[in-house]
This record gives structure tokens, C-alpha cells and sequence, in this order.
């Protein structure tokens, strides 16, 4: 019997580590989270990084309502992932977490459980009902306080700043008064978004526009006066998709240049219409389109010739409002894109009506109440309603019939398709209806001189993100008063925008937006505490008033105000008999954007303001421009620096999630099956500039990704065992050389995408690295070093140094992004130890490794080892050889990057046999065939001076005899 060969396993110094393939993070990851909480990770990394450069990316608050979603879950991690990259490029970069308190959404979830009792808020004293909503606000923020932090998200989680804190609502008063002080707060009766259901305003930021199918219909408006004679007995026809608007109807507006034409219709009527919409209006109505119909004889005229003209009401006989005359005004808004080219204006429903109808007398007259009734005492349809009842609306609807009953109803029909906004809370539809409100004026002239009372310019934390020079207020026309609008516009050019086209976006909504109504008619928020004169109308604007309010804030919060001794408030000044408090809360907008006053301002001095806001592209109309304007509007600027925009996370189909397609992915539960890495994984690899997908194929893919990555570590774990400075040495073979220019570069790379906010790029090239240039490339070569060399070899001692590079580069620039498998990584390393990976600085990377040359001539040899790869593989395939270190390669010296290492380097950068440069080799640029030496027992490479299988060759001989 043959003698059994030598087992030389024991003797090769294979990877050792603790550190699982398995990653288990579910499980894992809450420990890791109260290993942090106990040793106080954030609040130690403020101490280690106080007096360094600072950082602020300023947290914009969510709602304090509900379990956290997707949308939740991908911009907390945005935004943990930048902060932890700041921090580690040595910064002190300080998070801030902060909730939105007050509001709509918590009052409404109040009253539903009072309707649930059969109660009404209206029966329950004020107090107590704030004091339920304070309540259910703050069990939400502890709920989505532990979320988020299980996220993995870092940041002063024991002092969060919330809206409803006493000092938050002072300093929101505060800022309240200045705006009111400098003059640019109003009182004005104006059409705002309106939620009939709410009973409150809305800003354009709490809206959102859902497709719907409206009732259209045309009304005939008799012509009662004319300019020319042609129109004596004629009908203006009016189109609208919102018939409940007639009611409240004051004129008709028409386009100066558009050619109207009066037509006699198959009813026999004359009808005044726009040229070109009278083949559409025939058609609504039912009528056979007839060229006979439109006769020569009838007049053609352009609309300027209807000034002067007056209809009157199809209500008329009703008496009173109806009875007034409906005068005929120039419009330029009014179109021929559909309807009739005629426009009935009702000001208290339309921006367009109210500014028309301002200009010629017409006010609003207030016909439907709060709830969308009409008020009780007017004369049509009084105390009946809702307004946005599709029934009351309806072709058989009340409206509908009574304009039938008189004559007026042309067509009528329910299947227009249109887009309509819809509070985004209660999800029903809002109108536009004028009532007092307060509001911010855009274009009021406001005097620099007031705006430096308050902080100064400001600067920013980080010099890097600083976004040009102090800002001078632009010239407006108006000497040198500049109006809040050319001050946000102009902030706006002085700010970073990522991505850039987002500047253009917002710069046109700020451009056009109206008049900033910032009153609300609900009970949960900060109220708009201010004393209305009862004789003139005009709102006090004391110093010494207002500092005595934002005292009592200070002291009792906003309820300071309800429960208020006015008198007191007001001083020995005034008599509180001739002044009546406001009360109104304001708009939670106005909140949200004062958060930069009692969170930058308050923490960290001033002049402070943040270097960064991140968002979703909604806050362009929403926190974005609130915070812009409530900060040009008291200091001047902006209170960022830079802004960053999101996109929304849809389903992996693209879709908008929703309970009712059964797509949501919920990242509670992706947490608790995959891990909050996972997830961090996919938010740092999506283009997250576009909206992103989500679902189990794309987890999947964010789950290999992150496999692949835990493997590097796994590998570097198990081959740095051992390790010492002993072992460390500074003389390193080319192949080593190589990879410490690979790194360089990638630090250069990784720097410029940190600033640049572009981590899908970060991460992609981290694990291109990983898995390309160590794994498939520099591990896969080194390894025969690694497990067959002896401890003291030169080259393996080079490689293991290499290693502890790579290793303490590689977790650095991974705990930004999966900072639990970097803790669990640097823990495996150095078991025990109090420190954390977090409280880490950039990887020092030597700029003297960067060798371009070194480089492409090693570049040049991979291209020349997947080519050597390639021509092996169908040798594998057809069973010729096992592995690839039973080819011989014969590469003729053509493939110059053959030439550049000798036929031994060449073999071991290959991992073959043997690799030999044959100058004639027939047609083939190279050539695999299989060897003829025998193969070593314990390295398995096959040398021309192993004697037989399981022989050992020089090198492994003198390891094991040692």
C-alpha cells in the first residue's frame, strides 16, 4: 500500500477571525445601539471634537404624527450619513433632531377621537384641548425618537428641539413681532386656499392636487347694456367648472384683443362668444355645428369693445346683491385655451376675481361661511351647502336647477376631468375664499436698516460650504428699501444648491408666489399675538409690549396668551378695553421656519447659521422658502448656506406607495428582517437627487452589495490576525506600491464626492474597490503569500501592513454609511476597547503614494490578466485543468504588458504555473495549455522543482523545517 501523503494543513497560517459571514444585523444592531446610548457615543464625540471647524446640517422637522415611513426613513439617513462624513473629516458636525409640533394634522387626530366619544371640540375649554394635543404630540416624538434612532441616526436624542417648547414658541413670537415691528405684517381680506372641511386656511405647502371630475356648465348673463347696438338682446355666456361660485358672482371679464362674435344658436337666443370657442360651446350644448349658423350678418368685434357693457344676474328677481348690474372688465388672464373666452368673477373665490374686482370697486362680500355653506341671510340657497359636494353641484343639483328654472342653464354636464387641490391632511378638497387673514407682504419696501437691528449677517459653520459675500440688500425701484421678495431672490443666488437645477425651481416660486397668509383659524399652535385697535384698525407695535409677550411665552408657552391678563401684558400705557388680542394662531410654516432662530441661533451664537438644509423637492414651497423668507425678512438672508434636494421613494415598480395598492414597504419591518444597514446601504446607492425605488429586488440588491463588503472585512479580519507594529514595515514590493496608489486615488475621489453630496457615487467606488481591486485582484494574488510565506518574509509582511492600511481606511470611510457593521467590524479587531470607529478621522493617506506611472503600467498588467483569465476559462470549463494553477501560459511579447515583470512575477501575478514569453508563438497573441510539474503539498503550486505530488517545493521546505 502506497504511503499517505504528508497533511501539511496545520502548518499554513490561513485567516483566523470571529467576525461571521452571517451578518445577523436584526439581531445585532440593537446592542450595538445600547452600547452606544450607554456610553454616551454622540455627547463624548462633542467633547473630542470641540474648537474644530463646525458643521451644521440643520434637521427640518417632521411631524410629530405616526410611525415613520420610507420618505422618513431615506432622509434621516441622508442626512445621518453626511453629518457622520463631516465628522469624520475632523469637524465638529453636531445633529440636532427636531419635531413639528402644533398644527392642523394633531388637532384634527384630537378631534376625531372627540367625534368617536360623540363630543365637540367647541364644548371643551381651550386649555384643556391644547393640553391633549401637547400630549399626543409628545408620545409621537418619543415613538419616532426611537425609529429613527434605530436607524442608526446619531445626534443629541436627550435634547431634541421641539416647536411646542416653551422657548421654541417664545423665540416663534419673537420673530412674529420683528415682522410686525418693521411693518410687513397686514391685515387684508384676500382669497386664500380654504378647507371647508378644516374650517382654517391653508398654505400652497399643506395642498396637493389630486385628479377629479367636476360638473361644467355654461350660464347665459343677459346684456342689460351696450356699447353697440349689435349686442342689444344678447346673452354673455359664461363657463365654469365651479357652479357653486355663481352665486357669488360681481362681473364678467373678457380678453381686450381676443375676436368675440355673437351667434345665433339653434334656441334662437344670440349668444356672446369667443370666435374661436363656438364650435366647442355648440358642441357642449348639443348642437349640430353649422357653418349657416355663423352668418356674415353677425357681428365679429374684439373684446375691448365690450368695456362699458353691463349684464345683469340670472337671480336678479331675487333683489338685493342680485339685483346690482355685472359690469364687463378687461382681464388679461382670460384665455380661449377653453369655455367661452368670458369669465364670471366672483372676488371673494379667485387671486385673479379679488384683483380685477379690487381695482373697480368690488369687494368680497363673505357668502360662504367657514364650513362651505352659504351664510343664512343670503338670498339664494342660504345656510345650504357644503360647496364642494359634488351632489350639491351637480347637473340635478340645487344650483343647477334653480339657473334652469330661470332660463339661464345652457349646458351641463358632470364629466369634466381636471386637476384640484386637496388639503393634504384631510384629503378633501379646498376652495379659494376670501376671509380676514394676516399676511406677510412680499413686496412692501423694508427699510435695511430695521433688518440690522437684529443678528448680523451671519456666517457659516464650514468655510467649504460658505455661498458668497455678506448680502446687500438689491436695489428695488424703491430707493434703497429692498422688499422681502428681492431679498429671498437675491439669497437665492447666493446659495449652494445640489442638485443646481433646484435653484431655478425655487427662484420661480418665490418670483411669482403671493402675499404670505400666515393666520390660521384653529386652537393648537403659537397664536398671532398681536392688539388690534378697535377704533382704527391698526395693530400696536410697542417694543416694550412685545418684549412683556415674549416673556410670558418664555415663562407659560403660548397658552400665556389665551390665558392672558391682556392688561398686564399691555402695561400702564395702554387700556386694554381699546384693544382687542388677535386670535388667530399662526400658519405652522412661520413655526418651521423660525426653527434656525432657537436651534443655530440659540445653540451656537448669533451669527451662526447652518451650512446645510436636506429636504424632499416638496420643501421647495414648503420649509425651504418658509425658512428663506422668515429669515430675509428679519436678518436680511438666508439662513443656510447650502440646500440639498431629495426625491420621494416610490415602490420597485415606481409607484407612489399607498395602503390601498398594497405597496408600502415599511422600513420598521425591513429593519427587523434585514437590518438598518440594509437599508442605509440603499439609500446611499440611489440617485437620490430623482425620486428612487424601493421593494424586495432592489433590498436585494443593496443586500449583495453589502455582502460583498462584509466579506472585505471578514478577509481583512482573518489575515490581519496577529498583527503587530512589530510586523509593520516601510519597504513594500510594486504590487503593494500599486495598491497604495489605487487607495490614493480613491481618497481623492471619496473626499470630492463627500463634498459633493454624492454618496451613490462614494459607495459605488468603495465597492468597486473592494471588490475588483482587492478582492478579485491584489487578495487574490497575495494570497499563496499570505498563507504560505513564512511570518518573517519580507513580502509577507509588506502585504499585512498594506493590509492594516486598508483595513483602517476601508472602516473609516464605511461607518458614514453602515455604521453598525463598522462598529462591529472595529470591535472584532479590538475587543473591549471604550473607543468607537465613530469617534474616528479620516484615514491619513500619504499623497507620495500617488505614482501615475506605477499605475498604468499596473493597470496595463490586469488588462493583460483578464485576458490570461479569459483564454484559461474554456480549459476549466472542458475539465483540462482544475485550477489556475495548473496552466502554463505562452504569451508572445506583442502583449507588451508581458514584458514588464519578469516570467516568475508574471506567474504569480497570473496565479499559474508557469508563464513563459515566446516570441513564436503561431497566430495566438497567447496560449494555455496545461503543466507538466508536479504539484506541492502544501502550497499547490506546480514548480519545476517539486519531485513528485505532495512534494514540497523550496520555498514551503523551509517554512515546515523552519
Amino acid at each position: 500500500m502506497a504511503d499517505t501523503p504528508p497533511d501539511y494543513r496545520d502548518t499554513v497560517f490561513l485567516p483566523k477571525t470571529d467576525f461571521p459571514m452571517k451578518a445577523g444585523l436584526a439581531q445585532k444592531e440593537p446592542a450595538i445601539l445600547a452600547r452606544w446610548q450607554a456610553m454616551g457615543l454622540y455627547q463624548r464625540l462633542r467633547e473630542k471634537r470641540a474648537g474644530r471647524e463646525r458643521f451644521i446640517l440643520h434637521d427640518g422637522p417632521p411631524y410629530a404624527n405616526g410611525d415613520i415611513h420610507m420618505g422618513h426613513a431615506m432622509n434621516k439617513v441622508l442626512k445621518d450619513i453626511i453629518v457622520r462624513s463631516q465628522s469624520l473629516l475632523g469637524k465638529d458636525a453636531p445633529y440636532i433632531p427636531g419635531w413639528d409640533c402644533h398644527g392642523l394634522p394633531i388637532e384634527w387626530k384630537i378631534e376625531e377621537e372627540y367625534r368617536k366619544k360623540k363630543l365637540n371640540k367647541d364644548d371643551v375649554p381651550p386649555a384643556e384641548f391644547r393640553a391633549e394635543c401637547r400630549a399626543y404630540a409628545a408620545k409621537w416624538v418619543g415613538i419616532q425618537s426611537e425609529q429613527f434612532q434605530r436607524l442608526g441616526v446619531m445626534g443629541d436624542w436627550d435634547d431634541p428641539y421641539l416647536t411646542m417648547k416653551f422657548d421654541s414658541e417664545a423665540a416663534i413670537v419673537g420673530e412674529l413681532l420683528k415682522f410686525a415691528e418693521t411693518g410687513q405684517l397686514y391685515r387684508g381680506a384676500k382669497p386664500v386656499m380654504w378647507s371647508p372641511v378644516e374650517k382654517t386656511a391653508l398654505a400652497e405647502a399643506e395642498v396637493e392636487y389630486e385628479d377629479i371630475t367636476s360638473t361644467q356648465i355654461d350660464v347665459a348673463f343677459e346684456i342689460v347694456e351696450w356699447p353697440f347696438e349689435e349686442l342689444e338682446g344678447a346673452y354673455a355666456v359664461v363657463w365654469t367648472t365651479t357652479p357653486w361660485t355663481i352665486p357669488v358672482n360681481q362681473a364678467i371679464a373678457y380678453a381686450p384683443n381676443v375676436k368675440y362674435q355673437v351667434t345665433i344658436a339653434p334656441d334662437g337666443k344670440r349668444y356672446v362668444v369667443a370666435k374661436d370657442l363656438i364650435a366647442s360651446f355648440f358642441a357642449r350644448n348639443g348642437w349640430t355645428y353649422d357653418d349657416q349658423v355663423y352668418s356674415d350678418d353677425e357681428p365679429e368685434f374684439e373684446g375691448h369693445m365690450l368695456e362699458g357693457a353691463v349684464a345683469r344676474h340670472p337671480m336678479h328677481h331675487l333683489g338685493g346683491f342680485f339685483a346690482k348690474p355685472r359690469p364687463f372688465l378687461s382681464g388679461d388672464f382670460v384665455t380661449t385655451d377653453q369655455g367661452t373666452g368670458l369669465v364670471h368673477m366672483a372676488p371673494d373665490h379667485g387671486e385673479d376675481d379679488f384683483e380685477l374686482c379690487k381695482r373697480h370697486g368690488l369687494e368680497p362680500v363673505f357668502a360662504v361661511e367657514g364650513d362651505g355653506r352659504y351664510r343664512a341671510d343670503w338670498a339664494w340657497l342660504g345656510g345650504q351647502g357644503s360647496v364642494i359636494n359634488p351632489k350639491f353641484n351637480a347637473p340635478d343639483g340645487p344650483i343647477c336647477s334653480d339657473l334652469r328654472e330661470a332660463g339661464a342653464l345652457l349646458a351641463a354636464s358632470a364629466d369634466y376631468k381636471h386637476s384640484y387641490p386637496h388639503s393634504w391632511r384631510s384629503k378633501a378638497k379646498v376652495i379659494f375664499r376670501a376671509t380676514p387673514q394676516w399676511f406677510i407682504g412680499m413686496d412692501r419696501p423694508l427699510p435695511p436698516s430695521r433688518l440690522r437691528e437684529g443678528p448680523g449677517e451671519g456666517t457659516s459653520g464650514s468655510a467649504a460650504f460658505e455661498a458668497g459675500p455678506p448680502l446687500t440688500p438689491p436695489a428695488s425701484g424703491r430707493g434703497n428699501d429692498p422688499t422681502l421678495r428681492e431679498l429671498a431672490l437675491d439669497s437665492i443666488e447666493r446659495t449652494r444648491w445640489v442638485p443646481e437645477k433646484s435653484r431655478n425651481r425655487i427662484a420661480a416660486m418665490v418670483e411669482g408666489r403671493p402675499d404670505w397668509v400666515i393666520s390660521r383659524q384653529r386652537a393648537w399652535g403659537v397664536p398671532i399675538a398681536l392688539y388690534v385697535n378697535r377704533r382704527t384698525g391698526e395693530y400696536l407695535r410697542d417694543p416694550a409690549v412685545n418684549h412683556r409677550i415674549i416673556e410670558a411665552f418664555r415663562a407659560g408657552g403660548a397658552d400665556a396668551w389665551f390665558l392672558a391678563d391682556h392688561q398686564t401684558l399691555l402695561g400702564p400705557d395702554y387700556d386694554a378695553a381699546e384693544y382687542e388680542p388677535v386670535g388667530d394662531i399662526l400658519d405652522v410654516w412661520f413655526d418651521s421656519g423660525s426653527t434656525h432662530v432657537f436651534v443655530i441661533e440659540a445653540r451656537y451664537g448669533m451669527d451662526a447659521r447652518a451650512d446645510l438644509y436636506v429636504e424632499g423637492s416638496d420643501q421647495h414651497r414648503g420649509w425651504f422658502q418658509s425658512s428663506l423668507l422668515e429669515s430675509c425678512g428679519t436678518r436680511g438672508r438666508a439662513p443656510y448656506a447650502a440646500v440639498l434636494t431629495h426625491g420621494f421613494a416610490l415602490d420597485g415598480q415606481g409607484r407612489k406607495m399607498s395602503k390601498s395598492l398594497g405597496n408600502v414597504v415599511d422600513p420598521l419591518k425591513v429593519m427587523s428582517e434585514s437590518g438598518a444597514d440594509i437599508l442605509r446601504m440603499w439609500v446611499a446607492s440611489t440617485d437620490y437627487f430623482e425620486d428612487v425605488k424601493i421593494g424586495k429586488e432592489v433590498l436585494a440588491g443593496a443586500s449583495d452589495a453589502y455582502r460583498k463588503l462584509r466579506n472585505t472585512f471578514r478577509y481583512l479580519l482573518g489575515a490581519l490576525d496577529g498583527f503587530t507594529d512589530a510586523e509593520r514595515t516601510s519597504e513594500f514590493p510594486e504590487l503593494e506600491r500599486y495598491i497604495l496608489h489605487r487607495l490614493a486615488e480613491l481618497d481623492r475621489e471619496l473626499k470630492d464626492a463627500v463634498n459633493g453630496f454624492e454618496f451613490n457615487r462614494y459607495v459605488r467606488r468603495l465597492s468597486e474597490f473592494a471588490n475588483e481591486d482587492l478582492s478579485a485582484f491584489f487578495f487574490d494574488i497575495r494570497k499563496d503569500c499570505l498563507y504560505c510565506d513564512a511570518p518573517s518574509s519580507p513580502k509577507r509582511r509588506a502585504y499585512r501592513t498594506v493590509l492594516d492600511v486598508l483595513f483602517n481606511a476601508l472602516v473609516r470611510w464605511m461607518a458614514p454609511i453602515i455604521p453598525f457593521t463598522a462598529e462591529e467590524v472595529w470591535q472584532t479587531r479590538w475587543p473591549g476597547e471604550s473607543d468607537s470607529v465613530h469617534f474616528s478621522d479620516w484615514p491619513e493617506v500619504d499623497a507620495k503614494w500617488l505614482n501615475p506611472t506605477l499605475g498604468a503600467k499596473w493597470d496595463a498588467l490586469r488588462g493583460l490578466r483578464g485576458q490570461v483569465t479569459e483564454a484559461i476559462e474554456p480549459l476549466r470549463r472542458e475539465k483540462v485543468i482544475g485550477s489556475s494553477l495548473e496552466a502554463v501560459v505562452a504569451i508572445r511579447p506583442e502583449l507588451s504588458a508581458a514584458t514588464l515583470l519578469s516570467e516568475s512575477e508574471l506567474a504569480e501575478m497570473l496565479i499559474v504555473s508557469h508563464a513563459n514569453i515566446v516570441p513564436e508563438l503561431m497566430g495566438a497573441e497567447l496560449e494555455v495549455v496545461r503543466t507538466d510539474f508536479s504539484k506541492c503539498g502544501r502550497c499547490w503550486r506546480h514548480l519545476p522543482e517539486v519531485p513528485e505530488d505532495g512534494a514540497l517545493c523550496a520555498r514551503c521546505s523551509e517554512v515546515v523545517s523552519g
